[in-house]
């Protein structure tokens, strides 16, 4: 055990100090990456990710979270093994996107509503990409192609359904003291668990809103912090050409499923990042729509290794494993790329093949086309007024850090 530990020592330090001379050697291209991580994250992320993040707070310290559990219990356990809060976790991670679902997976373990394998389980399936990047960043912003958004989101988010199901088998022998009561939570029953857990956090308001919004922002500027990096990491690869390496491996396998080679780039991309991963499958011009759609949909689903590394951090302060939400990941996104492969004739062509096609004419989509432009529309204001909301939210937070010592020694 020394000596394995021994030898980590060794590669860690190897491995950073051959980064670290490679940030120096390549200080043009590395400031020019970080520059791109930094403008996703401060445009985007940060503003779009910010107020879920406050409301989960709250909805959890409010003890919201307790009573939607108590009424999704009889949906949840049955279905995918955790307690009904995780149906919120759900809906708040496909809401609000990646790293969500494992943030909030983390505050329910830490307030004793999850045990350790209920917690792999339920990170496992809660992390995925949210509407606004699917349809508003890849589907409009890099493919210019409306319909292609409904294709990609119904495989990503009937792939997270599976793999939820999936990874319900994950440790089937549980110990007899941590298995719940099945049975029909009452309404009265799930108000008053409500209200018990609201009582166990006794603090003012004022601070459980400032521990919220300080707790938020300091795991957004985590998050921050790792796309940067992975956007440098990925550049500097590509520069030492350390990603032939992977193209080797990628080449075999699109060659096994006849694909061009030509999408081995953007696969390779989006293995470290989504964003630029999803953005250069879009430019290659030797694969055909449906190549790419499986390629993209592969992608989104396996989240890239900058996601997965915010996940892991995120989850060190807990006993929740990361490696069943790798293999999660893996299962992900052979299952997306799979259903798009499926998807891809009755959700695209058969719609573009209609003599008077017009997708919002056509009244099986018509119902979605509010919320579709509503999305579009939040996505462009992002675009334009994000980085304001950032810098404005970042200013606030840094002015409420530093005189909280003082307001406190005041009161």
């Amino acid at each position: 055990m020394a000596r394995l530990q021994f030898i980590k020592t060794v590669i860690y330090g190897i491995t950073a100090s051959f980064l670290a001379v490679c940030f120096v050697i390549f200080p043009k291209e590395a400031s020019e990456a970080s520059v791109r991580g930094m403008t996703v994250w401060w445009d985007i992320v940060f503003p779009s990710l910010l107020p879920f993040f406050i409301l989960s707070e709250f909805l959890i310290r409010f003890g919201v979270v307790t009573f939607i559990g108590g009424l999704l219990e009889p949906f949840m356990r049955p279905l995918f093994r955790v307690p009904g809060s995780g149906g919120f976790v759900w809906a708040m991670g496909l809401a609000s996107g990646f790293p969500s679902g494992a943030k909030l997976t983390a505050r329910l373990w830490q307030e004793g509503h999850l045990t350790k394998e209920e917690g792999e389980r339920l990170v496992s399936f809660s992390n995925a990409s949210n509407p606004l990047f699917i349809f508003g960043a890849v589907a409009v912003g890099f493919f210019q192609n409306v319909a292609l958004g409904f294709l990609l989101a119904a495989s990503h988010y009937l792939g997270n359904l599976l793999v939820g199901f999936i990874m319900r088998f994950h440790k089937l022998e549980v110990p007899s003291h941590t298995r719940h009561n099945r049975s029909t939570i009452s309404l009265k029953q799930a108000i008053k668990n409500m209200h018990h857990d609201r009582l166990k956090h006794h603090e003012p308001l004022g601070k459980i809103l400032g521990e919220a919004v300080n707790s938020s922002v300091q795991t957004l500027l985590m998050i921050g912090g790792f796309m940067i990096f992975f956007a440098v990491l990925n550049e500097i690869l590509e520069i030492i050409r350390l990603t032939d390496i992977f193209a080797i491996v990628t080449s075999f396998i699109l060659a096994l499923v006849n694909m061009p080679n030509d999408l081995s780039p953007g696969i390779i991309a989006g293995l470290f990042e989504i964003t630029l991963g999803s953005q250069r499958i879009s430019d290659t011009t030797h694969a055909t729509l449906l190549q790419q759609a499986v390629v993209t949909s592969f992608i989104l689903a396996f989240n890239g290794f900058s996601v997965q590394a915010q996940v892991a951090s995120i989850l060190s302060e807990t006993d929740i494993r990361f490696l069943p939400f790798f293999i999660a990941r893996c299962i992900h996104g052979c299952i997306s790329a799979v259903l798009a492969f499926l998807l891809f004739t009755p959700l695209y062509v058969d719609r573009l093949s209609q003599p008077t096609f017009s997708l919002w004419q056509d009244p099986s989509v018509n119902k979605l086309a509010w919320g579709y432009e509503v999305l579009i529309a939040y996505y462009h204001w992002l675009l334009q007024y994000g980085s304001l909301l950032t810098a404005f939210c970042l200013i606030s937070w840094l002015g409420w850090y530093v005189f909280k010592p003082v307001n406190m020694r005041r009161s």
